[in-house]
């Protein structure tokens, strides 16, 4: 696997995290073979593609704290990261979304038992030591490329981490902690003489063989991924005037925020899905916008999921939980 290094003068300058963000998109897009990077941010927020940003980020005490956030086009969940959090990232020309983002993991927790920490790959998308988080990760895909980035916390600061996010009491129960603090552990806390940039070097000693270094070219055509993220409506997203349906969350698969507005008759008018969960394509075109002009029954939204595996757009999700998702009772109506 290639390692992967900015010109010297960007990398010796401080970018903003969709700078890196689209640096992996870049090299998905525009290289082949597989690839490997690191990178490290000011402190920074990071949501995920389908969540709503008022309800996982602390927006106000992000702001006073000149702690910025910024949506990624993966799925999962949010996460905080500063200089003492090393983001991480491999590039493959794998289709095989979840078994790339599994072997990655695993590849990862191995790499950190070498230096004699009891880690492991758990869940959906983490690697622990013990019972505690160290690594959050998550997955892009795009046409014959995949792209699994996550976190690596080295050090951290857990009260500015703890006030910076807001998740869910569901969340937080499903993995049996009160707190994010009490969820997460750290590199140093195990390793404490082992400083940041010994840390670093040796995981890119066991996940990568050999370097390349971008090009002035290649940084143009960063920039020009890099802007879309800056826009508002991205960053913010839109909210509806209908009353927002509570958090569900379905192990294996993730939490789940559906909104539905219906006429009088019971019928589909908009429905929206925000949320931790994985995509795996475009969730309007490829689900929801067949649930459109549907009576909201169960028999109604099983037809017109018949010929539609719902866990080919959103992994771990069947039809039948889709279905027990949308139906709950809470939902806007004209």
């Amino acid at each position: 696997m290639i390692y992967v290094e900015l010109p010297p003068a960007i990398a010796a300058s401080q970018q903003r995290l969709p700078f890196y963000l689209s640096m992996e998109e870049h090299l998905a897009r525009n290289y082949g073979g597989e690839y490997f990077v690191m990178w490290q941010v000011l402190p920074t927020v990071i949501y995920g593609r389908n969540q709503d940003v008022r309800a996982e980020v602390n927006i106000p005490f992000c702001i006073d704290n000149n702690i910025q956030f910024y949506r990624r086009k993966s799925g999962g969940g949010c996460v905080y990261a500063d200089r003492n959090n090393i983001m991480t990232a491999l590039i493959s020309s794998s289709t095989e979304v979840e078994a790339t983002f599994a072997e990655y993991c695993r590849r990862v927790a191995a790499t950190l038992r070498e230096l004699g920490l009891d880690a492991e790959a758990n869940g959906r998308n983490d690697i622990v030591i013990g019972s505690r988080k160290v690594s959050g990760n998550a997955f892009h895909h795009l046409p014959g490329r995949s792209i699994v980035h996550g976190t690596m916390l080295y050090d951290t600061d857990p009260a500015t981490m703890q006030k910076a996010l807001t998740p869910s009491s569901e969340k937080l129960a499903a993995k049996g902690v009160s707190s994010v603090r009490s969820h997460i552990t750290t590199i140093r806390e195990h390793l404490p003489h082992l400083d940041i940039e010994e840390f670093k070097d040796f995981l890119r000693s066991r996940l990568s063989d050999s370097t390349m270094t971008l090009t002035d070219d290649d940084v143009a055509e960063i920039r020009r991924i890099e802007a879309p993220y800056h826009d508002p409506a991205w960053l913010y997203g839109t909210t509806s005037a209908q009353r927002r349906h509570g958090r569900v969350r379905i192990e294996g698969c993730g939490e789940f925020s559906p909104e539905i507005i219906t006429d009088a008759d019971g019928i589909i008018k908009s429905v929206k899905l925000t949320g931790d969960f994985f995509p795996l394509a475009d969730i309007d075109s490829g689900l929801l916008r067949h649930l459109r002009g549907v009576a909201l029954t169960p028999e109604a939204l099983a037809e017109a999921l018949s010929g539609i595996d719902a866990g080919e757009i959103i992994s771990g999700l069947s039809n039948e939980q889709l279905i027990t998702l949308l139906i709950s009772d809470n939902h806007g109506r004209d």
